[in-house]
């Protein structure tokens, strides 16, 4: 449909069921899937993800979705944006490879284009913010960069209406204490990166689930629930470790010997399925199989067989601290102020995309067990860099973790490392970002909440 010059387009993701699927797909298609994202080391890109909390600026209530509709439409017609519908409800905006979407709390996300360079990442990300605020602004509202709501209660954010989350939200209480916190409570910030092989593939995986309780640790930034201190530095990610244990967690089996493609889509295949996507509706096939899908006999609707897309829409609603795509998706760190969106890609880019700091990263993690792994998952969320690690604490490993990224950056050559300053802050100090809110609560704040919307206000 065309308005004025102004295209809309249908939902998406997930992808439409436009392809019909002629043969049915077997397991090799699933796993070719996945290789299908090799590409030469020129091709590889850089694709950052982050959400915000936007608030009233009167009452810093959640923004309801009224007031998110009239944010989306007024950023499509000012700064030339594509309208994401549902039927006749806005729930998003496209413009080329860019998008924005709603999170189920109306957490507002910017899914960045694949780009080259962290400078093009954070001009992309400046620019989103400059749009936001615009608009924002001039509705009496504001945006906030952190990793978990500091003050309002799960039953006082509005829910956003998009028909697959209604079916999350009636499957998550079945199977862990915290889905729905994460669902409405949460925000994130996510970097993309490509591999050249599946043996690529694999080294990155390794190496960045290894590391990834240390980006939870340099990027925590969710001390607060309900208004006061919850005993977390990142609350985000203690949630993730009970919010369905299926589909989360670290992937012990990705250093297994015989990792590679096929290991994970047998893996994904026995994560159970949410929804199907068909006639621009979400069917609730939650808790079913997509072994019996490649079958046909999928309970929810029985005798059909799934497309390339089901199985992407399927890959979409795995949660892993890690997860494989046609590309790798970091998912450790909280949501923060600007600064630090543009320092997480330049984080995991240093270490990941420079042959010798990836190397270095395989070579120091190589004798980490899967217990010493686990460990770092379920303490850093509450000790940070502080964390115990071997004969010292895992603020030790940063630095020299931190060391690798600014190497890799360096020999990119794209003059990128000052990316890292924010992060190389908070290892010279050893204070994660939570730990600094902390201190202004429990000091100039004078243990008031809402300090932190100024703040932390982008």
């Amino acid at each position: 449909m065309k308005r004025g010059h102004r295209f809309v387009v249908a939902a998406s993701p997930p992808t439409e069921d436009a392809v019909i699927a002629t043969e049915p797909l077997t397991k090799e298609d699933l796993i070719a899937y996945l290789a299908s994202g090799c590409k030469p080391k020129e091709n590889w890109r850089i694709g950052t993800e982050h959400e915000k909390f936007g608030f009233e600026n009167g009452t810093l209530r959640p923004m309801k979705y009224e007031q998110i509709a009239e944010l989306l439409h007024g950023i499509a017609e000012r700064f030339d944006w594509d309208k994401v519908m549902e039927g006749d409800t806005i729930i998003g905006l496209k413009q080329g490879m860019q998008s924005i979407s709603l999170e189920p709390g109306g957490q507002f996300e910017l899914s960045g284009a694949p780009v080259e360079t962290l400078h093009q990442t954070c001009a992309e990300v400046n620019s989103h913010l400059y749009q936001v605020k615009a608009v924002a602004e001039e509705m009496g509202t504001g945006f906030l960069g952190i990793g978990f709501q500091p003050k309002w209660a799960l039953k006082e954010i509005p829910i956003m209406p998009k028909g697959r989350y209604d079916i999350m939200r009636n499957y998550m209480p079945k199977v862990g204490s915290l889905g729905l916190d994460m669902m409405f409570r949460t925000c994130t910030v996510q970097v993309n990166l490509d591999f050249s092989s599946e043996a690529d593939m694999i080294r990155k995986f390794r190496a960045s689930l290894a590391l990834q309780p240390i980006a939870t640790a340099l990027f925590a930034n969710s001390p607060f629930t309900d208004g006061k201190p919850n005993g977390y530095l990142s609350m985000r990610s203690h949630i993730w470790t009970d919010t369905d244990n299926n589909r989360a967690g670290m992937l012990p089996f990705v250093f297994d010997d015989t990792f590679g493609f096929e290991q994970y889509v047998d893996y994904a295949l026995d994560v159970p399925m949410y929804f199907v996507y068909r006639k621009k509706k979400y069917i609730d096939c939650t808790g079913m199989s997509f072994r019996d899908f490649l079958a046909g006999r999928l309970p929810c609707i029985p005798g059909e067989l799934p497309t390339l897309n089901d199985w992407e829409n399927h890959l979409t609603t795995i949660f892993p601290e890690v997860r494989l795509k046609r590309y790798l998706e970091m998912r450790g760190a909280d949501g923060g102020p600007w600064r630090r969106l543009c320092a997480l890609p330049a984080f995991w880019v240093g270490l990941l995309y420079d042959e010798d700091s990836l190397q270095s990263v395989l070579d120091l993690t190589a004798d980490w067990t899967s217990e010493e792994r686990q460990m770092l998952r379920n303490k850093v969320p509450r000790t940070g860099l502080k964390t115990p690690f071997r004969d010292g604490l895992l603020r030790h490993v940063a630095e020299e973790v931190l060391k690798l990224a600014k190497d890799g950056l360096e020999r990119r050559g794209f003059k990128e490392v000052a990316f890292l300053n924010a992060v190389a802050e908070v290892v010279s100090t050893g204070i994660t970002p939570a730990e600094q809110l902390l201190e202004l609560y429990h000091g100039k704040w004078g243990q008031s909440i809402d300090p932190v919307f100024e703040e932390l206000l982008y």
